[in-house]
């Protein structure tokens, strides 16, 4: 299981939040990547954690003010990068841009989508993997693996009819390592959070909590 720490814009400690990752990754054995904001992907970085930009520009060098080139982070530090976020939707042939561009920079790719169809057409475009993740439950108290577990299991039917290659990861809700373990039964190869990490009063105890799931 693949645990992916968005930061967002949250006023949080980034490498706080980076060290503990990192920390609980090295005692534990299990993937855990921080996601910061695009200013803050350097240092992040800089901790030694697997650091992944919450989104890249379908554009390569040129005119693109304003842009998050994906050439640029990879140069800073980062590995991965989510695209499409449900609080940063792109249409469908910036997806596929966006996704393009991060394979030029040799970077991971994973497609955030609302919902199992969503699912499947991301899975088209080839990333590495695609995250369901309800908008509803985003940010909330309960994990989409326990609110409605037909959805990661429809999500991972979905992927694997378009091609079986492309992992699914679920967020929303997430915050325990029974999340974990429940995202894990119900096919699902890794999670995505946020709040709950970045929220905490000591990210370290709860980076330790969700491990104990896998």
């Amino acid at each position: 299981m693949f645990i992916l720490v968005n930061l967002k814009a949250y006023p949080c400690d980034p490498i706080e939040v980076a060290t503990a990752a990192r920390d609980v990754a090295e005692a534990s054995g299990a993937r855990i990547a921080v996601s910061p904001q695009a200013a803050d992907v350097a240092r992040v970085a800089d901790t030694g954690v697997e650091t992944w930009a919450q989104h890249v520009s379908p554009n390569a060098h040129g005119s693109h003010t304003g842009s998050t080139l994906a050439e640029a982070v990879a140069d800073n530090g980062a590995e991965g990068t989510l695209i499409n976020h449900s609080e940063n939707r792109l249409k469908l042939a910036d997806i596929d841009g966006s996704v393009r561009a991060a394979e030029r920079a040799d970077l991971e790719t994973i497609v955030c989508a609302n919902n199992p169809a969503q699912v499947g057409a991301a899975a088209a475009l080839g990333p590495d993997a695609v995250a369901v993740e309800p908008p509803e439950l985003i940010g909330g108290d309960v994990s989409v693996a326990t609110a409605d577990p037909g959805i990661v299991e429809d999500a991972v039917a979905a992927a694997e009819a378009v091609d079986p290659a492309v992992d699914v990861f679920c967020g929303a809700g997430v915050s325990t390592g029974e999340d974990v373990s429940t995202a894990a039964d119900l096919g699902a190869a890794g999670v995505l959070l946020a709040s709950g990490v970045a929220k905490a009063d000591d990210p370290e105890a709860v980076l330790e909590d969700l491990v104990s799931g896998i």
